[in-house]
């Protein structure tokens, strides 16, 4: 088998997932880019500090990459729209 079959056949199991699974893929991003930052701030190594900021931040980007594969196109408006009106409301109601 190919890398590219490989690639493929891995594109579609993502697709197959929920729109919940990929929220939670997607936000799941956010604690890895917290940690590959502030991973800075340990009295380690400078090597040992590379090392845990590729590792983090790979990781970050992965669940990023995955949790958008999952959504797809459709979850990816879905989740805007969400969003949007989440702000929506929240403007409505500092008028009140």
């Amino acid at each position: 088998m190919s890398f590219k079959e490989t690639f493929l056949k891995v594109k579609q199991w993502l697709q197959s997932l929920s729109f919940r699974t990929g929220v939670i893929v997607l936000l799941c991003c956010i604690p890895f880019y917290i940690l590959s930052f502030a991973q800075m701030l340990l009295p380690i190594s400078v090597a040992a500090k590379g090392v845990l900021w590729t590792v983090l931040f790979g990781l970050a980007k992965t669940c990023q990459y995955g949790g958008l594969t999952i959504l797809g196109v459709e979850g990816y408006r879905r989740l805007k729209n969400m969003l949007r009106k989440g702000k929506a409301q929240e403007e409505i109601l500092k008028e009140d």
